[in-house]
């Protein structure tokens, strides 16, 4: 905790939404080099990102993911490759492909189909290459490669022949593979290592080039005196590496969710493995603490995606979750009850901490939605910040003053899952937006409807003035954007695509946005957090 004791503003920003003159249609690891440098002119010295592991396939949703581990190569800079020249990666393309480049490119929302097709193009072309060369030369950047593919290979070797192996057979998911390879019989295993084999130095390659490009990209941040967040989902995706390879560490019988509240009759049902916690309680929650390491590797701090699960996994029978009317069929809590559930989510996050601080990280606690009254008083003494949404944090009809929050906690707005701060503003009914106005301190009749720069400026000012230790603002609540990051319970291409509205050098160039990096430096300092 002494590490992050100082008062710190951040900005919460999925990597997938940065844009610069040299990207692809998608944030790249490099990119989070000038957009550190951009915000801390604004006196915003963290950066807070959403999940970066390859996406199942079923959604963009980085909370579905292939592994717990790796990162997703779609984030690699393709014009920044060990070996490569500099910015010759369109030269391996043809026409066509840099005509769609320029389309995703300029495109308003991400297009992970173009973009992902276009760099795996550049990626396979470039891997055969240092191949080749390093086959034959031995270098010092085939030796780093292979000290990266030792070292990660815990988590790596599993990530790589199961990407290996889902390719092969046309993405199904595991349990539809032949039974050696889905049981993992040890003779069937050994075969595929042989056959895949240039396939899984490929993959491994891939993820050599991003960890690279990572500590890089963290390396320049920390020298700019930023620090990097992170975001820890629960759960995997039962097709995944991680419960392929290590099945015993999940309830494949059990499928994870919550329980019916006012926003969802029925509850939901989310599909994923819950923990086999009594397993993972024999060998000291071993799997869980090589993940919070592996964040920690890639953090300063990371936050802990529902954190109540922890706590307490709301689960429901895999096979009849639903009823003949095809309504979900209740779930229960395991533990079953509060006693037992204090005592195992406290074992839990122990063991977390204990393998985030191995990398000199701190965890932060997603405690949003239905929490037990014993779970607030549980992360205080484990030292764990947990969340204060100031849109949500009321007594009766009105605000809590953000003065009043605890100073282990992380003020905000809002999240990823809500809207910003201009669209909730202007969204209000009458009495809440008198109720915001008296937080605000202004006098009910001279409270606007619209979002007026004052308005802006007077919210900021409120919620760096929280006694919390971390104040994060979303990216559009810098802006004053009203586009969403994701609509929960929705599908389509409005979630998880949205990116900045100009790239950071013509955001940086943009004499109105400068105005309100301006405000908001102001604001922080203020509150003492510049």
């Amino acid at each position: 905790m002494d590490r992050h004791a100082a008062r710190v503003a951040g900005v919460t920003v999925p990597l997938f939404s940065l844009r610069s003159r040299g990207s692809w249609g998608i944030g790249s690891i490099t990119d989070l080099v000038p957009f550190a440098a951009w915000i801390a002119d604004a006196g915003l010295r963290l950066v807070q990102l959403l999940p970066l592991a390859e996406g199942s396939g079923a959604s963009a949703s980085p909370y579905a993911a292939l592994s717990a581990f790796g990162i997703d190569p779609i984030y690699i800079d393709v014009d920044d490759l060990p070996g490569e020249a500099a910015g010759t990666s369109t030269g391996r393309l043809d026409a066509g492909e840099r005509e769609a480049l320029a389309t995703a490119r300029a495109a308003k929302r991400v297009d992970y189909t173009t973009v992902g097709r276009l760099k795996q193009r550049v990626l396979r072309a470039a891997f055969e290459d240092f191949y080749a060369r390093e086959a034959q030369e031995q270098g010092a950047l085939g030796r780093d490669y292979i000290a990266f593919m030792a070292a990660q290979a815990p988590w790596l070797d599993n990530l790589a022949l199961f990407r290996a192996l889902k390719s092969a057979h046309g993405g199904v998911a595991w349990w539809d593979w032949p039974a050696p390879l889905r049981e993992r019989h040890s003779e069937a295993l050994r075969r595929a290592l042989a056959e895949h084999e240039r396939e899984i130095l490929y993959i491994k390659y891939l993820q050599w080039v991003a960890d690279r490009q990572w500590r890089a990209a963290r390396a320049a941040l920390a020298a700019q005196r930023v620090e990097l967040m992170g975001d820890l989902p629960f759960m995997v995706d039962r097709d995944s590496a991680d419960v392929w390879a290590d099945r015993d560490q999940f309830r494949m019988d059990m499928s994870v969710g919550v329980p019916a509240d006012q926003f969802d009759p029925e509850g939901q049902d989310w599909g994923m493995p819950p923990y086999h916690w009594e397993t993972m309680r024999k060998d000291g929650f071993t799997w869980l603490r090589r993940r919070c390491a592996y964040a920690g590797r890639l953090y300063d701090r990371f936050r802990i995606d529902h954190l109540v699960g922890f706590y307490r996994t709301y689960m429901r029978p895999f096979d009849r979750r639903r009823d003949a009317r095809g309504r979900l069929v209740p779930g229960g809590f395991s533990p079953a009850r509060e006693p037992a559930q204090l005592a195992h989510g406290e074992e839990v996050l122990r063991a977390m901490i204990g393998g985030a601080a191995s990398e000199g990280a701190q965890l932060i606690a997603e405690d949003l939605g239905c929490i037990p009254d014993f779970v607030p008083p549980s992360l205080a003494r484990l030292g764990v910040p947990g969340y204060k949404v100031l849109i949500w944090e009321k007594e009766g009809d009105d605000f809590i003053d953000p003065r009043a929050y605890p100073t282990l906690s992380v003020a905000c707005f809002g999240t990823h899952d809500t809207d910003p701060v201009a669209a909730w503003w202007e969204g209000l009914d009458a009495a809440e937006r008198r109720a915001a106005g008296a937080l605000l301190g202004a006098r009910p009749e001279a409270t606007p409807a619209d979002f007026t720069p004052a308005v802006h400026r007077a919210l900021c000012e409120r919620i760096m003035g929280a006694r919390s230790e971390l104040v994060l603002l979303l990216i559009q609540d810098v802006l004053g954007d009203h586009a969403r990051i994701n609509t929960p319970g929705t599908l389509g291409d409005h979630n998880w695509t949205y990116r900045l509205p100009a790239t950071i050098e013509g955001l940086a160039e943009d004499a109105g946005i400068s105005r309100l990096l301006a405000m908001i430096r102001a604001t922080a300092a203020a509150g003492g957090r510049a």
